[in-house]
């Protein structure tokens, strides 16, 4: 693509004396991009600097600094923006309103921690998981913000676990006798929760009546309504740059309707056993750059949505010209994701230089009957998985589907769509499964093309209700049973692929032209 010009290289610097972030040099990830995006940059901020040690801040862990950092940032903000310093020590507040123009730097060993007292959060009407609804205040936010960043190489903590439940499977027999020691309140004898004001909103909210409480009846149940940690809504030129985000209350970084948004070596960590400890959760944006860096989290890692179902649908804003580079991901429900919730579309993005090791599943693209949206031009190259327990690659129509009703529905708005994917350079060694194509007989996943790549796995691949699907060099050796099984596919090849098993490919259903050469 010829979109972009050549950019002057500049290195990626913070200049603190002065205040101002400098531009990145981030023009070569574009080099070879199968898809026009506007080339995007670091935001600017103005030549000023202030240290919340300035505002009465004290870094003893004790001392709430939430006034402190609240005085910091409105002053900057009178004065048209800058950075706001945060020196080494541990700085215990309540909630971070961030606003325009303003970076927020954490130099090294500073650490951010917040309080578990949910008074000092309010009760707000946000999105969370594809859902609009009262919900507990993020301790990191911002609403509709223009050159805005965190940077530094400090560490956010989330104090999260004094808002997550926890289940007793998950853990240790050790683990779990810890835990329980430290109070808290379990339910039959599997779940752990923090306090009764969790179970209670649990109860509150059966039947999935989130979107239906009252502000009054949310702002009873703060400790359920557990938060996000960071969340960037209707926000233009972001920059997230080398700080740790960990131990998040409930998704870690969680940018919605952003436009410009970077996130450059950063660690994202989360406990394993975090429920619905996603790490980062790019909802609905757009020009987006993932580059260099680290999840480590209890649920998806790096994770691409759009709104779910209705509600998604009418916002219709899809996630569209991403980039995601040269990061790694340790535990986690999904190294790379897009679903489930992608009911506005997912398109034009690229994966490339990635590693993931010891994920449930490598990359995973999930949705379900009612989502609708549309996942197109996606491509992906050089990944290399080591212990995936799950699929190395999975595309899944049936997510959350016990019992799919014997009925085909017919095509509609509420029809999800899996198309026009490019797998390149895969390398997956000691997986579950080493892939599964697994769409709906009303609109197969369609046209995905796998070029030469390596699977060593448990067992082999599943192509069910798929079309147009092309494996070209590819090499599948599952220790049991058949290295690849065709059910209820139209048109495929298989190009110079090596399938070692007694019982190479195995048919089943209604297949209709599929060759091997």
């Amino acid at each position: 693509m010829k979109l972009f010009s050549a950019i002057a290289a500049m290195s990626v610097a913070m200049t603190l004396g002065c205040g101002v972030m400098q531009a990145g040099n981030y023009d070569h990830l574009y080099k070879g991009l199968q898809f026009e995006m506007p080339v995007i940059d670091s935001p600017k901020f103005p030549d000023r600097t202030i240290s919340l040690a300035d505002f009465g801040a004290v870094a003893d862990g004790e001392t709430l600094n939430t006034k402190a950092f609240a005085d910091a940032i409105n002053h900057l903000s009178a004065q048209g923006g800058g950075t706001l310093n945060v020196p080494a020590g541990v700085w215990l507040t309540g909630p971070i309103e961030l606003k325009s123009n303003i970076n927020l730097h954490l130099d090294g060993g500073a650490i951010i921690t917040f309080s578990a007292d949910d008074s000092l959060y309010e009760t707000r009407y946000v999105v969370y998981e594809g859902f609009e609804a009262w919900r507990t205040q993020s301790p990191i936010s911002g609403i509709d913000l223009e050159n805005v960043a965190i940077t530094g190489d400090g560490v956010i903590d989330g104090n999260g676990g004094a808002w997550r439940p926890v289940k007793r499977d998950k853990l240790t027999a050790g683990e779990w006798k810890k835990l329980i020691a430290t109070g808290g309140v379990v339910k039959d004898d599997r779940l752990w929760y923090p306090t009764q004001g969790s179970i209670d909103g649990e109860e509150l909210c059966k039947g999935d009546r989130r979107g239906s409480l009252t502000k009054e009846e949310a702002s009873a149940i703060k400790r359920y309504l557990r938060p996000v940690m960071v969340q960037l809504v209707g926000c233009k030129n972001v920059m997230l740059q080398g700080v740790t985000f960990q131990n998040s209350p409930a998704w870690n970084v969680h940018p919605l309707m952003c436009e410009n948004l970077i996130v450059d070596g950063v660690f994202i960590k989360n406990p394993d056993f975090a429920q619905n400890g996603d790490g980062l959760d790019v909802e609905s944006c757009r020009n987006v750059i993932v580059y260099r860096s680290t999840l480590d989290v209890g649920d998806d890692a790096i994770c691409l949505k759009s709104g779910k179902d209705e509600a998604g649908r009418k916002r219709g804003i899809p996630t569209e010209n991403v980039i995601v580079r040269d990061c790694r991901v340790f535990h986690g429900h999904g190294g790379f994701v897009v679903g489930s919730e992608m009911s506005g579309g997912v398109a034009n993005v690229l994966v490339a230089d990635c590693q993931f090791i010891g994920t449930d599943i490598g990359l995973r693209f999930k949705s379900t009957r009612g989502r609708g949206g549309v996942v197109k031009n996606i491509f992906i190259d050089n990944v290399n998985m080591l212990d995936i327990s799950g699929d190395a690659i999975t595309f899944d129509l049936y997510y959350f589907v016990k019992n799919a009703p014997a009925e085909i529905p017919p095509v509609d708005e509420t029809t999800p769509q899996f198309r026009d994917i490019f797998i390149n350079d895969v390398t997956s060694f000691r997986s579950g499964k080493a892939l599964k194509f697994n769409g709906i007989p009303e609109m197969p996943i369609d046209n995905i093309r796998v070029t030469n790549s390596v699977f060593t796995a448990r067992e082999g691949g599943l192509l069910s209700e798929s079309k147009n699907i092309v494996l070209d060099n590819v090499t599948i050796r599952p220790a049991e049973g058949p290295a690849m099984t065709v059910n209820n596919v139209t048109d495929a090849t298989f190009s110079g692929c090596n399938f070692v098993s007694s019982t190479p490919v195995e048919y089943t259903g209604k297949n209709k032209n599929i060759k091997q050469k």
